[in-house]
């Protein structure tokens, strides 16, 4: 465990967030998230007595130069934990190279399957989230036809993988897999094989902007007029980018979404816009899932009453903490959560159904 220096008085959270690459159109949100709920808490008492203090990451680099940058700030004892949304690539790197000596919040849906002590995790998993999204729109709009579109690496491969079960479980079958390097801009190939194919539902495992440029050449070649899309990673922004016109059909299963009309969700909603304005970048479940990450870490380490990653692991299993998807609690080092299911209308998402 490495000498904790730092600034005296102060508790230094790493925030790992992309800021450069297809994902960097999440950075924005994730930052100001995680800057609300540091000075929340700060105005609170902080945790133990120390005041937060955020070091930002950028998630967006190599995997392996992440973990550098990480693993340099803990050996020199300037961060005490660390949290963040990244992509699973990088996760999987990462998580390794802190090997417990400090807690490790990831706040991203991802594939499930992390059981490394001191990582806590507090986004969804297919089979919360993409089975019972499944199930909806084979019963609802009869799609029972998928093929799957999906970046290349450790997320969509294994996510498609368990989404070929899913689809037996739904009466469906999986068609074609396509999957694209990170960055990809071209999908004529994609849609090309996705006309072959007759699929009445394409169930997308793309990144921020990849997912952007998949939307508008998938309009741009008429296929929503006959396929709708089904996504577990589409924020508002990424709505904004790809614009009304190209995402019709478009259906997203998350645990947030900016629109979601409870009370916990429109107070956060509030206290957001009134610390940063109307024009601030937009609330999403990214930048949603960092400000929750802040909320655990401080009940884990508050309830441990230390930030040592093995008394964190004793209490994790009955820590519970409120928030804006409300009061949640652990099991296995996993977050239990309620998953929705919205449409997009025009430049919003509707809430059609709790799953």
């Amino acid at each position: 465990m490495p000498t904790h220096r730092g600034h005296r008085g102060t508790f230094t959270i790493g925030l790992v967030i992309p800021i450069q690459g297809p994902a960097g159109i999440f950075g924005p949100s994730c930052e100001l998230c995680a800057q609300l709920a540091v000075e929340e808490t700060n105005a609170g008492g902080g945790v133990l007595g120390r005041e937060l203090r955020l070091l930002t990451v950028d998630g967006g680099a190599s995997p392996v130069r992440v973990a550098d940058e990480v693993d340099r700030l803990i050996s020199a004892g300037r961060v005490h934990a660390i949290v963040g949304w990244h992509i699973s690539a990088v996760r999987e790197v990462l998580a390794p190279r802190i090997a417990q000596r400090v807690p490790y919040v990831y706040t991203a849906l991802y594939e499930g399957g992390e059981r490394r002590p001191g990582v806590f995790l507090t986004g969804e998993t297919p089979q919360r989230q993409i089975l019972p999204a499944m199930r909806w729109m084979a019963r609802e709009i009869g799609v029972r036809r998928w093929c799957i579109v999906g970046n290349d690496y450790v997320w969509p491969r294994r996510s498609a993988a368990v989404s070929r079960g899913f689809a037996r479980l739904c009466g469906a079958e999986v068609r074609d897999e396509i999957f694209v390097g990170l960055g990809a801009h071209d999908f004529r190939k994609a849609i090309g094989r996705l006309e072959r194919s007759e699929c009445e539902g394409v169930l997308m495992f793309l990144v921020g902007e990849d997912a952007v440029h998949f939307n508008r050449q998938f309009a741009r070649a008429e296929l929503d007029r006959r396929c709708v899309r089904l996504s577990p990673l589409m924020d508002e922004n990424m709505l904004l980018a790809t614009g009304a016109a190209n995402a019709g059909g478009v259906f997203v299963a998350a645990g947030y979404f900016e629109c979601l009309p409870t009370a916990e969700s429109l107070d956060f909603n509030a206290r957001y816009t009134r610390r940063f304005g109307a024009e601030a970048p937009m609330l999403n479940s990214l930048g949603e899932s960092c400000y929750e990450g802040l909320l655990l870490l401080t009940e884990l380490v508050r309830r441990a009453r230390s930030s040592d990653v093995r008394q964190i692991c004793a209490v994790a299993q009955v820590a519970r903490y409120g928030g804006p998807r409300g009061e949640l609690g652990m099991r296995d080092a996993h977050v239990e959560q309620r998953i929705y299911l919205a449409r997009a209308a025009g430049l919003d998402f509707d809430i059609v159904s709790s799953l």
